[in-house]
């Protein structure tokens, strides 16, 4: 395993520090550009449409668009807006929270594209619903049946295993500070609630989905507002820390301004998964009537996911004081969701850890 392990770490630092960071960074630049910068000239668009599929009556299996933006929304918002935005800020300071909105702005076009492809080339399933992603319009745009293939083989792998991983261990340590639960009873209940839960298939996802996804996100985002509010002379000091420690040279600041940009460029890409290709796949079984439709609701997620409920975790955080004096039992520094859960202590109390526990759990579905 320590093999394996090391052998991971070594192909994530190639990919992850040069390879996929200047593809994803080039491809979001590149469809701005060509698009006009879509993703803010077609702005209240994007809201329009979100809220116009919100409570729309599906029929069988077809999917709404405000349900394939909440199955979205839901694989975005996890460890990435939570752990990651703790992590970024210990990491790269500050300043990584500016260059994770910058990289917001960039990577909405992205998934506006992305999510626009998967309707055009989407195919019906034999009971009337829609499947399709990039695998299908790699092999039916492209027409590379191999590359397609190959794709489809490391998205399961990625998220049907690396990173389901990821948030369960999230999800458990999250609710075992929170709630006290057995970290290995919260992994058996989440599989069984999972379970339950996929096995109904994508419309039984979207209906969960449509309901849990705003309440909860919604709870997070409303304790990080109280918590603003509460705290409001801080917040110009505050904003005021991030822009500057954006383009700090000082290595104090986390590292300065190289440890704030590749910090903030990797927890945003990884936070809201623009140019990722998991997205689509959901984008692509909404029963819309233009393709463009689907794609701007889709850049719509980015900016929510990125925009407001990971800068909802780092002002939680920012707020809270001197993060860096934050530590455990053991006297090390915390960070992840372990670091947000001591800032939400500090603001609320006792109550403080179970938002974070709470939203989790909606996580784990």
């Amino acid at each position: 395993m320590e093999v394996l392990g090391n052998w991971v770490a070594a192909v994530n630092e190639v990919l992850w520090s040069y390879v996929l960071i200047i593809m994803l960074i080039g491809i979001g630049a590149y469809f701005s550009f060509i698009s006009r910068f879509v993703q803010l000239r077609m702005l209240k668009e994007m809201f329009r449409l979100v809220t116009e599929g919100v409570g729309q009556k599906t029929q069988g299996l077809h999917v709404s668009s405000f349900q394939a933006f909440c199955i979205s929304t839901a694989s975005r918002v996890g460890v990435g807006n939570i752990a990651g935005i703790a992590i970024a800020i210990v990491m790269g300071g500050p300043g990584a929270i500016f260059w994770m909105w910058f990289i917001a702005a960039i990577g909405a076009a992205s998934g506006f594209v992305e999510s626009t492809l998967a309707q055009i080339y989407k195919v019906r399933g034999k009971y009337g619903n829609f499947r399709g992603g990039p695998a299908y319009y790699i092999k039916n745009a492209l027409g590379s049946t191999k590359a397609a293939i190959f794709f489809a083989v490391l998205i399961s792998i990625t998220y049907g295993l690396i990173f389901n991983s990821v948030q369960a261990n999230t999800i458990t340590i999250a609710t075992e500070t929170a709630f006290g639960i057995d970290r290995f009873a919260m992994g058996i209940s989440i599989a069984i609630l999972t379970a339950i839960v996929i096995f109904g298939g994508v419309s039984r996802i979207a209906k969960v989905s449509e309901w849990m996804v705003p309440i909860m996100a919604g709870f997070y985002i409303l304790t990080a507002f109280y918590i603003v509010i509460v705290n409001i002379k801080l917040v110009p000091d505050m904003l005021y820390l991030i822009v500057s420690s954006a383009f700090q040279w000082d290595a104090a600041l986390g590292g300065g301004i190289g440890a704030a940009l590749m910090t903030g460029i990797k927890r945003g890409l990884f936070s809201n998964e623009a140019g990722m290709g998991s997205v689509p796949n959901a984008a692509a079984t909404a029963d819309v009537t233009h393709p463009v439709k689907q794609g701007l609701v889709q850049a719509v997620g980015v900016f929510f996911d990125t925009m407001i409920v990971c800068t909802s975790s780092a002002f939680i955080v920012l707020l809270s004081g001197d993060y860096t004096q934050a530590v455990n039992a053991q006297g090390v520094q915390l960070t992840g969701v372990e670091l947000v859960q001591a800032s939400l202590a500090l603001h609320l109390g006792s109550l403080g850890p179970g938002p974070v526990g709470v939203f989790y759990c909606d996580v784990c579905l």
